[in-house]
């Protein structure tokens, strides 16, 4: 078949397009980063029109690279960073304040404050979310009350709210088309995942207004054509997923019990509930999986927020590495941590704890401790992350899962994937194409535009696969993490 699917993959460091063939097969990838924002302390800001505009770029570059014109894209898929708030302005289509990022904690009090009114449950229950600055609910309430003026706009219906996926494609359709999926709006604390619809009771108390609010489709159905003044030619946009939930699908996790950790910026383990929602007593996020022809699958989901970044940060804020992958061959400088532990909270924690104010350490420091013992700590400490957010979702859902299936760029290193199958005694599976959010939303796009016909087709698709089996036990290590924790929170 001469048509290919484009996968559109709005990240948080990155704008990239993705082009997929026929056989899930990758052939191209364009990819330009964008400049992240720490106006205050906690604050992290992305600039709206950069990512427009890096995202337009990867996409003519990636057509141009694998000389495929517009009219051999068969439709368009859009996944993207969950819950980066932006608000614009109808008439102008320009950003009325900087995207305000999910790792940004500027909300706290807000929090706090609703916490203290006893509101936390009354979210819980709706949204299957905890009441913590991750979500954008708070991120619009703080633009909004940020400037008076906005405010006024806001209910006079001049302005809108969106995710990354809803300002993309607002864009692509030069201001036609306001939406977003089920996916997205299941992680702003406005959406009722019972009902699947905006809550008004919540949009009450957060005192925003509804009509900003976009339109929620399913995951895979035809959605809006991209302007043929972008591109050259209309082309069908046919599918939006939240990253995390793309990632699921992309991993063909469609079963009861599946679980899939992404290793990007943050972590994201999810598990696939099926139609079932699991109220989490471990604080475990409730989460939509994903939505396709009128059936709703549910997910529970738990949140590292520092992962590659705390990468980045040795890279770009210690200095001991210069290229991010230098970290494993960094790490494999020493064959121990050399006593270390180190706590990767330089967002606060997320879950189980959800303590948006504790700070990183690194415990055990001596005079012998080198730059691969902290390298070898740091990787530790992302492979800890994770193992106790799985062992949380298993208790929750009352599944035993067998196996870890695993993507994202950290995935890529395979002492991190040793350590993770060490730690939780169980088969780590590695993808041997690790680019599972940009095809998972190409699987939904391909469903919905008929270029695959069912999930048994998608299946057929499933290449083969690296794997990592548990060697040795780390409970010395899960005995010293858990001691120096206990100390920060």
């Amino acid at each position: 078949m001469n048509k290919y699917i484009l996968s559109i993959d709005a990240g948080t460091s990155s704008s990239r397009a993705v082009v997929v063939n026929i056989l899930g097969e990758i052939i191209g990838i364009s990819q330009y980063e964008f400049q992240q924002f720490f106006p205050k302390n906690g604050w992290v800001e992305h600039d709206p029109m950069e990512i427009w505009n890096t995202q337009l770029r990867a996409i003519k570059d990636v057509l141009k690279k694998t000389n495929i014109n517009a009219n051999m894209i068969q439709s368009v898929g859009i996944t993207n960073q969950r819950e980066t708030t932006v608000i614009w302005n109808k008439n102008t289509g320009l950003p009325v304040y900087n995207a305000i990022v999910w790792q940004d904690r500027r909300t706290a009090d807000y929090c706090d404050d609703l916490k203290s009114k006893n509101l936390e449950q009354k979210f819980t229950d709706k949204t299957g979310l905890l009441l913590d600055p991750y979500f954008s609910g708070t991120k619009i309430k703080w633009i909004l009350e940020n400037d008076p003026k906005l405010f006024q706009l806001a209910k006079a219906n001049q302005l809108a709210f969106g995710t990354i996926d809803s300002w993309l494609i607002w864009n692509l359709t030069c201001g036609e088309v306001h939406v977003t999926d089920v996916t997205n709006a299941s992680r702003t604390l406005l959406f009722n995942i019972h009902s699947l619809e905006w809550d008004q009771e919540l949009l009450n108390i957060l005192n925003i207004p509804y009509n900003i609010l976009p339109k929620i489709v399913s995951n895979s159905e035809f959605i809006a054509h991209i302007n043929d003044g972008i591109l050259g030619q209309e082309i069908p946009i046919t599918a939006i997923a939240g990253d995390q939930q793309s990632a699921l699908f992309g991993q063909m996790c469609f079963n009861k019990g599946d679980v899939k950790n992404t290793y990007g910026t943050g972590c994201f383990s999810m598990m696939n509930t099926g139609s079932q929602i699991v109220k989490s007593s471990n604080k475990m996020l409730t989460t939509v999986a994903y939505q396709i022809n009128g059936t709703t699958n549910y997910a529970i989901e738990g949140s590292v927020f520092i992962a590659g970044s705390l990468i980045q940060w040795l890279r770009d804020g210690l200095g001991i590495i210069s290229k991010a992958y230098e970290i494993e061959l960094l790490a494999e400088s020493e064959t121990t941590n050399g006593g270390l532990t180190l706590i990767p909270a330089l967002t606060g924690l997320g879950a189980p704890y959800w303590n948006p104010d504790v700070k990183g350490a690194i415990f055990g420091i001596t005079r012998n401790t080198s730059k691969g013992h902290i390298a070898r700590a740091a990787l530790e400490s992302i492979a800890i992350r994770t193992y106790e957010i799985i062992l949380s979702m298993e208790k929750d859902a009352n599944i035993k899962f067998s196996s870890l299936k695993v993507d994202g760029g950290a995935s890529n290193n395979n002492l991190l994937m040793q350590i993770q199958s060490d730690l939780l005694q169980k088969e780590v599976i590695r993808p041997m194409v690790t680019e599972c959010t940009a095809l998972g939303v190409a699987f939904m796009s391909g469903l919905g535009s008929g270029y695959w016909s069912s999930l048994e087709d998608l299946k057929k698709l499933n290449k083969k696969n690296d794997t990592f089996q548990p060697k040795e036990s780390k409970q010395e290590l899960l005995l010293n993490w858990n001691k120096h924790i206990k100390t920060l929170i």
